[in-house]
């Protein structure tokens, strides 16, 4: 009767093995990228920490509800409030968000899924991106020269300006989101018979929706602070109105006059003004994000 065989011996490559210079090298390259992205995010938070915190301090004490409710007093006087830079804001950024949010989405879709090839989805990519390259007070001029110049200063002149502001980032991002979409999600939809329409707006659309609401919100935030195509378009009212076809109040406009002045008064108004600017920015990128999740 033969011996039992020897258990078998287990491979080098299971064996614990001591550490080369290569891997400390390795270890030493991987923890200096881990702290270089940790010192690159604290670069990029702290400038937005100290702005916030810069314009809480400075408009924190001149915010009241009379602030609020109220329409601007004279220069000289104490009072007086930013109710009809408030409203103007809200209805300059919801009019060109009804204009650029659309047309920015389905031309997006169109680059994405249609057109991604041709000469002339080609051209609109490179005319999206020299867009978005040109400064605001370039646009202010030309919708000053287009429409003010026939029709007046007006709030939809301002919300022209902005929703053309606003297009290139809709553009590109609801492009690039799109295109992370994966094909297998479209061609099951198609094998499955689902109308070319409805696979996109169902299926890809959908997939891709939260990263098209950033993009979005991006661009409402940028049009939110826009000051100089207002300047030229809706011109200001210190009185409130919603009257598309008449000046407008903006809440940009009122910090860079006030902020411009010899009062103190005005200056401390500013810095509360930009204040209420930041807040509503805020909110809006919150409720917007709430809402994606909830239908999402």
């Amino acid at each position: 009767m033969s011996a039992p065989e020897a258990p078998p011996v287990a491979p080098s490559s299971a064996l614990p093995r001591q550490a080369t210079g290569v891997d400390r090298r390795r270890a030493f390259v991987d923890k200096l990228a881990r702290g270089a992205c940790v010192a690159a995010t604290v670069l990029a938070i702290v400038p937005l920490v100290a702005v916030l915190i810069y314009v809480a301090a400075k408009g924190i004490g001149s915010l009241s509800l009379d602030f609020l409710t109220n329409t601007p007093a004279p220069m000289g006087e104490v009072g007086g409030g930013i109710k009809n830079a408030i409203i103007g804001t809200l209805l300059l950024v919801g009019i060109a968000s009804l204009i650029g949010i659309p047309i920015g989405v389905i031309t997006g879709i169109y680059l994405a899924e249609l057109g991604r090839y041709s000469k002339f989805a080609q051209a609109v990519r490179f005319s999206a991106d020299i867009l978005g390259g040109v400064p605001s007070i370039v646009i202010g001029v030309f919708v000053y020269t287009a429409i003010v110049l026939h029709w007046g200063y007006s709030a939809m002149a301002g919300s022209v300006s902005l929703a053309i502001i606003m297009l290139p980032t809709v553009i590109r991002t609801t492009e690039e989101m799109l295109k992370l979409v994966p094909d297998a999600l479209r061609e099951a939809a198609l094998a499955l018979g689902v109308p070319r329409w409805k696979a996109i707006s169902s299926i890809v659309v959908r997939t891709a929706l939260p990263g098209i609401a950033t993009g979005v919100m991006l661009a409402v935030a940028r049009i939110a602070g826009e000051t100089a195509p207002l300047l030229f378009t809706a011109f200001g009212n210190d009185a409130v109105s919603t009257s598309l076809t008449k000046p407008i109040g903006s809440l940009p406009q009122m910090i860079f006059t006030h902020s411009t002045s010899a009062d103190a008064e005005w200056h401390r108004q500013a810095a509360a003004g930009a204040l209420v600017l930041v807040i509503l920015i805020l909110v809006l990128n919150i409720g917007a994000r709430v809402f994606i999740r909830r239908r999402g």
